[in-house]
């Protein structure tokens, strides 16, 4: 084998790689090391590389032009380079990294907007082959554009068996899991774990890359959970040593895909060993870390992180309350200046728990609040087959942890209030007090206008068979009457001044308002 292997062409926000044979000797995780940079007409990066094992040694890098790069390659034992390679213009389908957007929203590197429809799954990737690709297909079939899992297995209800791998080198505890007399199950454990949190296992990390390479051939976005408290192994409660060792690992490794955003933790409260200096150290190396600036957040359970500190991006919130959580997007966007994700506003399911058994159309009522308040919402699925409830949970697939194929009935129509959403003038929607009975959304460049363009009014679950509107006397609108739940728009027509809108009398229901275009002398829209 050659001493370096490295690509001759890329793809602006793609990867080019770059891999060096050395020293696999005493431990190379962390004895050795490699690091690029590189340099364009445009652009100057630096990169650290990881052992990749074998005596393996890469380093990546996602190129943000089309143009000649040149690198030059040093390592820990001696092996040096230099070179150039061409990038090419993006594939269809490529538009690079997600990004804030005008203070609310976000929008790919290119301009394109990007409306963030989201599910959680938090171990889909470290399932069997076969339910990978059924999660694949599911995920394709839904439309869903975000998805957010974890690097570190899952200990937690419904999900106690061992992954298919695991990040270090070791071996796991032996345990039993048991069932209470009201069927719930808990684990016993007979032997402790024995890891070598210095040793790394590089074959679970290349399945991980392998299937976020597989989400971006999707246009799905990889919100991946670095740390999470759901743990029976000892990986919640390494030494600040290790933690750090694992964080410039995990950000080498994955930092140039380009759809990749960072979510410190899920439910990060609840991790009882580590302290808000600890989570700024984390949020400090993804910042010196990758040159590329992903999407950063941190995921609660009780009580917020301090979004408004400079590192957080967009706030990915968990709601505080049994029943309101899209309600408060305003107050949030308000308060924090920045994007609001509710990444987990209640599932769709039917578990014991509270956070699992809302139906799909709440569920979808959530979603419709959230979006036309001018924030972005997150699916869950945690359906269990009423037949397996008093037996093992293993054989109670759920997506929200396990992948697999969708049961439920919200999932059908995330596709329709997505195209809903990139119909927006502009880009994006701001709240707007239209009146006190309705949630209603304005596009966010002319919220401060008298009169707006566009209104999209949201009446959820209450069912007016008609609705009044006034804004002036010559201001001409189109009206569409929207049904959610079965996704069906109604044109109904032209009219300005003072006009009534009829409603069918059922839940879901919403109107839009379209400022209806002037034509010129040539009979061209204006």
């Amino acid at each position: 084998m050659e001493a370096v292997r490295y690509e001759k062409k890329a793809e602006r926000w793609g990867i080019w790689e770059i891999t060096v044979q050395g020293p696999s000797e005493g431990n190379p995780f962390t004895e050795q090391s490699i690091s690029v940079e590189l340099c364009s007409k445009n652009e100057k990066k630096s990169v650290d590389g990881f052992y990749d094992g074998e005596g393996i040694y890469k380093a990546r890098f996602m190129p943000s032009f089309a143009e000649l790069y040149e690198f030059r390659l040093t390592s820990s034992f001696g092996v040096e380079e230099q070179g150039v390679f061409e990038v090419s213009a993006p594939s269809e389908g490529n538009h690079g990294p997600v990004r804030v957007a005008g203070t609310y929203h976000f929008a790919y590197e290119d301009g394109t907007p990007y409306y963030s429809i989201g599910t959680t799954c938090y171990v889909w990737e470290l399932q069997s082959d076969e339910r990978i690709r059924e999660t694949l297909a599911s995920l394709k079939e839904a439309k869903f554009n975000k998805i957010r899992f974890c690097i570190f297995p899952k200990h937690y209800a419904y999900n106690f068996e061992d992954p298919r791998s695991f990040p270090y080198e070791g071996m796991p505890m032996d345990y039993r899991v048991l069932t209470d007399d009201n069927f719930n199950e808990y684990t016993e454990v007979s032997e402790g774990n024995e890891w070598d949190f210095s040793r790394f296992n590089p074959k679970h990390f290349a399945h991980i890359e392998k299937c976020i390479q597989e989400l971006a051939y999707l246009g799905v976005e990889a919100d991946i959970i670095v740390m999470h408290p759901y743990d029976r192994w000892g990986f919640s409660c390494m030494t600040k040593e290790q933690d750090a060792l694992y964080w410039k690992y995990v950000v080498a490794r994955f930092a140039a895909y380009r759809n990749v955003w960072w979510s410190l933790a899920n439910e990060y409260d609840l991790m009882k060993h580590k302290t808000l200096d600890d989570w700024e150290s984390y949020a400090k190396i993804l910042c010196e870390k990758d040159p590329y600036n992903h999407l950063r957040s941190i995921h609660n359970c009780h009580g917020f992180y301090d979004y408004n500190r400079p590192w957080v991006t967009h706030c990915s919130i968990q709601r505080q309350e049994s029943y309101l959580s899209a309600e408060y997007v305003t107050k949030w966007r308000e308060t924090y200046k920045k994007p609001i994700v509710l990444d987990e506003i209640c599932y769709e399911g039917n578990l014991q728990f509270g956070w699992g058994n809302i139906s799909g159309k709440e569920l979808l009522r959530r979603f419709w609040e959230g979006s036309v308040r001018g924030g972005y919402a997150g699916h869950g699925e945690t359906l269990l087959n009423p037949a397996l409830t008093k037996v093992s949970s293993s054989q109670n697939i759920l997506w929200w942890s396990h992948g697999g194929k969708l049961k439920g009935e919200s999932w059908k129509r995330f596709g329709f209030l997505y195209d809903i959403l990139c119909e927006t003038p502009g880009h994006g929607l701001a709240p707007y007090d239209l009146k006190w009975d309705c949630v209603c959304g304005v596009p966010e460049y002319e919220w401060m206008r008298k009169v707006k363009s566009y209104y999209l009014i949201y009446y959820g679950f209450t069912i007016p068979l008609f609705k009044e509107f006034y804004f002036d006397d010559t201001t001409e609108f189109e009206v569409e009457v929207i049904d959610t739940w079965n996704m069906t728009v109604e044109k109904r027509g032209t009219v300005k001044g003072q006009f009534k809108v009829s409603l069918p009398g059922r839940e879901y229901m919403a109107v839009r308002l379209w400022e209806k275009q002037q034509e010129d002398s040539t009979g061209e829209a204006k």
